[in-house]
């Protein structure tokens, strides 16, 4: 072992977990409310306090950065930036709420955040407003990005964004219907950056128990929405031709333990995915793609996307035709 000339302090990775353990006891947080500080499942910081090594490095800074153990640096990816700004805006609107209320998404949630790359127009953050309005693609009743008119619901302006949050917060009539699938909250700017969060419809059900069941087609459908969005957004920003403008995308989905696959959506096509349930918690997806022709292109850039996210599963090998077979079914549904 050469000498350690510089003078490099060893990461002593079980001190570390006490300390950050001990904060955690400090601060009066739970396991639970740490675990959604972070961002990351509850079986992931479980992991982390056992002082497990398989942790992605991603995830433990995550952690440890809730209780002060992480020296940030100066400079970050301005999409990793406006994720981290989203997520924790997104933890402050939601921290009052009971445990109980869907927009905690207690039993998990996706999380999407993209941005667009080349050249843009510039535009203020009232004429950005106005591009979302136009952006969102109505290929489905509840599509991503949705804008509504009813004051309390509609888009505003927080911060040098803007944002929507359609989570119950004492509306009666919401407060009756609500599910986590309708309390999205989604946030953009004009540099091109958008994020959204929102419950998993399957946990709305009253057929299925909340947390046991994951939809065979509603994953396909809405990140195609999203890539549909992306598409529209680009060429609305485009300076001139949508032509080398870039979608950079990232999907992440949590909650994902124990649940069992499930055709609810469309349970009369024929078309199964027979898998186990998932082992794993989480999957995180990401892919770039040109803005340009992403429609023609859809089942092809899903493809991918889809068949790392259901191999959680235990399903290999989706097949190109399956994914064809619901996005012809998705661009049918035009709303």
């Amino acid at each position: 072992m050469p000498e350690n000339t510089r003078r490099v302090t060893p990461l002593d990775w079980q001190r570390l977990i006490n300390e950050a353990l001990a904060r955690r006891k400090e601060e009066g947080l739970t396991q639970r409310e740490h675990a959604a500080l972070a961002g990351v499942s509850v079986p992931t910081i479980a992991s982390f306090d056992r002082a497990e090594t398989t942790l992605t490095l991603t995830k433990a800074f995550d952690i440890l950065r809730v209780v002060g153990l992480l020296k940030e640096q100066p400079e970050g990816g301005a999409q990793e930036r406006f994720l981290r700004e989203s997520f924790e805006r997104w933890q402050v609107l939601t921290a009052s709420l009971p445990k109980d209320n869907p927009a905690r998404f207690s039993d998990g949630f996706y999380r999407v955040d993209y941005c667009l790359e080349g050249d843009l127009r510039q535009v203020s953050l009232r004429e950005f407003e106005g591009v979302l309005q136009q952006a969102v693609t109505r290929y489905t009743g509840w599509p991503p990005f949705l804008t509504m008119e009813r004051e309390d619901l509609a888009p505003r302006e927080i911060d040098g964004a803007i944002e929507t949050w359609l989570a119950p917060d004492g509306v009666v009539e919401r407060l009756l219907t609500a599910d986590p699938a309708h309390c999205d909250y989604w946030r953009g700017i004009p540099s091109g950056r958008m994020f959204l969060i929102r419950g998993y419809q399957e946990d709305g059900q009253e057929t299925y128990p909340a947390g046991t069941v994951f939809d065979t087609t509603l994953p396909i459908w809405r990140m195609g929405e999203v890539l549909l969005h992306a598409e529209r957004l680009a060429a609305l920003m485009a300076q001139e031709s949508v032509s080398g403008i870039t979608v950079r995308l990232r999907v992440l989905y949590t909650g994902l333990q124990g649940r069992q696959l499930r055709n609810i959506g469309n349970p009369l096509s024929g078309m199964t995915l027979v898998g186990r349930p998932a082992r794993s918690d989480e999957a995180l997806l990401e892919a770039e793609f040109p803005a340009e022709g992403i429609t023609e292109h859809l089942a092809e850039h899903l493809l991918p996307l889809a068949a790392s996210l259901y191999e959680r599963f235990d399903v290999g090998g989706l097949s190109l035709s399956y994914v064809e077979g619901e996005v012809a079914r998705l661009l049918k549904g035009r709303f």
